[in-house]
């Protein structure tokens, strides 16, 4: 079968498209037949070597974390799925595997795929849902009637941030760039503001608020100023490093760590089936074009979440 590798570290040009042996499932793994896994920016700062400490990984290896498609074979003591069923997954960081033809996965991280999206576009869902997810309920703790802060509400995950939220009953202001402003509005934000200029203070959106969530990358500095946000008793969550707590007013911070969590990936779909939650996907692309999208991405011309499609199968 074919796969994307990387036998070294480096830029984009270590990723390989190569011929390499189908995997066979173990107990309590499954097989599946990929149709698309996805880009997500940790995909580049693994195949750079920047989280090499903090993820160790084994060379070669196939990247694509997120994962969609259809259930190949079954190992030993797997029960539940079956073979022919729709999936998604998300993969272990230092494992991954999902720009291959074939992927294993543990049986536990599986869930069946939405009915009512495409397969290929289901795998922008694994990693940016469950991040969503467990940046609201798990370290925001969201309680309805709450008021939120969702900075950079546009990206991937930021998006389903407001949507899940909204859906929990919070009042949400949705922050991010003028372009990705109707769309925010059409999730149920409840006020649209452009990027925070953090010196005019949390007055200025509306705020103090119950809950920052922060998923746009400033310094220690502006972090620093994102605890002024938050009102007494509150919580600030954040993605893109540690927003500073104030104990003194009872604000707490939790950073966000995701995993992979095959019940609450079946939360999640089943709120897309709902349409009570959309997931947006910007762009498709062939995964014989992965180093590209990986160097599309450190130059910052992806449109946003782009879909990796891995089309064909071999024999191997």
């Amino acid at each position: 079968m074919k796969a994307m590798r990387i036998h070294e570290f480096g830029s984009s040009d270590v990723l390989r498209h190569e011929e390499v042996d189908r995997p066979v499932p173990g107990p309590g793994q499954v097989l599946v037949r990929v149709a698309a896994t996805s880009f997500n920016p940790v995909d580049d700062h693994i195949r750079a070597g920047f989280l090499a400490e903090m993820i160790p990984i084994t060379l070669p290896y196939v990247p694509g974390i997120d994962l969609a498609g259809t259930v190949a074979e079954l190992g030993a003591d797997v029960t539940g799925p079956e073979v022919g069923d729709r999936v998604v997954a998300m993969l272990p960081l230092d494992s991954a595997g999902g720009a291959a033809e074939y992927a294993l996965v543990a049986a536990e991280s599986l869930a069946p795929a939405p009915r009512t999206t495409e397969l290929a576009d289901a795998a922008a869902l694994p990693l940016t849902g469950l991040a969503a997810w467990q940046t609201t309920f798990e370290l925001a703790e969201l309680k309805p009637g709450q008021t939120v802060l969702v900075n950079g509400a546009g990206g991937a995950v930021g998006s389903l941030v407001v949507q899940l939220a909204v859906d929990a009953g919070a009042h949400v202001t949705a922050v991010d760039a003028p372009q990705h402003a109707d769309r925010l509005r059409g999730y149920g934000a409840h006020r649209v503001v452009g990027p925070l200029a953090l010196a005019d203070g949390p007055a200025a959106v509306g705020g103090p608020f119950q809950v920052v969530v922060n998923h746009v990358r400033v310094s220690p500095e502006e972090l620093a100023q994102l605890t002024d946000y938050v009102a007494d008793g509150g919580v600030a969550a954040s993605s893109a490093g540690p927003v500073p707590e104030d104990p003194d007013r009872g604000v707490r911070s939790a950073n966000l760590w995701v995993r992979s969590d095959g019940a609450q990936l079946a939360e999640l779909v089943a709120k897309v089936d709902a349409g009570r939650l959309r997931v947006h996907v910007a762009a498709h692309r062939p995964v014989a074009e992965l180093a590209a999208v990986h160097e599309d991405a450190g130059a910052g011309r992806l449109p946003g979440k782009t879909v990796v499609l891995v089309p064909g199968v071999s024999p191997r």
